[in-house]
């Protein structure tokens, strides 16, 4: 959907009519460039030699990114260009960042295996984002197909910046990066169900407790955001195994396709 300005009139069979001209909606593509910007701002700060600020721009790109589909959804702004510039900015703040930052950090003191393993995860989190606008209208709302990237950036940007906050070097840790880094980029292209909070209804009320739960759960980050905010995000990261393993025991499809494709060339992407 996009929107439409009027640009002048012209005159057909006698009658009036108006030449219109497409344009972009501003208000969600702000967010998804502040997303972007994000991502390029860590990748700066790593040249630079600053990891820990490298990492906020990831985790603060990850916020961005959440938002600009819910204000497309609530002010009905919704384009395909939107989309388009949405998977774009993942690339680069989810896919090419965290990669760079991670081998700058510590994968280059492994040499060739250094950069493979960079290499792994930024062309997993390619293949994954491309899987994902594949299979939009078929997956389970539910449920992601494989670890979605921001939460396979947060593994790789949370481990720096924990180390980093702790004074840790980076070339001490090159191996546990290494692991860190193939966990989360083969991670992104499995199809291991990850829930996906979708079917949360925000505008839903809830009971007074929730809110007093939302503020101590705010208040337990903020002492000491780095490892919290690590933590969480490696126990989402597990969290899809023990969904796709439960599912197993239980006879339960582990698949999150609801429905099928007739597309013989992109059946392989559905399973």
């Amino acid at each position: 959907m996009e929107d439409v300005n009027t640009q002048n009139t012209e005159h057909a069979g006698g009658v009036m009519l108006k030449k219109r001209r497409k344009g972009i909606y501003i208000l969600p593509n702000l967010f998804t460039l502040a997303a972007l910007f994000g991502g390029f701002y860590a990748i700066v700060m790593a040249i630079n030699g600053r990891f820990d600020l490298a990492a906020v721009g990831v985790f603060c790109a990850m916020v961005l990114d959440s938002l600009d589909g819910r204000v497309a959804r609530m002010t009905n702004t919704q384009s395909a260009f939107g989309e388009q510039m949405d998977s774009l900015s993942d690339m680069v703040s989810f896919g090419a960042a965290p990669a760079l930052i991670a081998y700058v950090w510590a994968l280059k003191g492994l040499g060739r295996w250094g950069w493979i393993a960079a290499f792994v995860y930024c062309a997993c989190a390619a293949l994954r984002l491309a899987r994902f606008n594949v299979n939009t209208g078929v997956v389970d709302k539910r449920y992601f197909q494989g670890l979605p990237s921001p939460a396979a950036a947060a593994l790789v940007a949370g481990f720096i910046w924990v180390m980093t906050d702790l004074g840790s070097a980076g070339p001490q840790w090159a191996w546990p990066m290494f692991a860190v880094c193939l966990f989360a980029g083969l991670t992104m292209v499995t199809n291991v169900p990850f829930y996906s909070f979708k079917d949360v209804q925000m505008k839903r009320s809830v009971p007074f407790v929730v809110i007093v739960l939302i503020a101590i759960a705010i208040a337990i980050i903020n002492i000491d955001p780095p490892i919290v905010m690590f933590c969480l995000f490696v126990l989402y990261g597990l969290s899809g195994y023990v969904i796709y393993f439960w599912r197993k025991t239980k006879g339960i499809p582990t698949s999150v396709i609801s429905t099928s494709t007739d597309e013989p060339d992109e059946r392989g992407l559905h399973k």
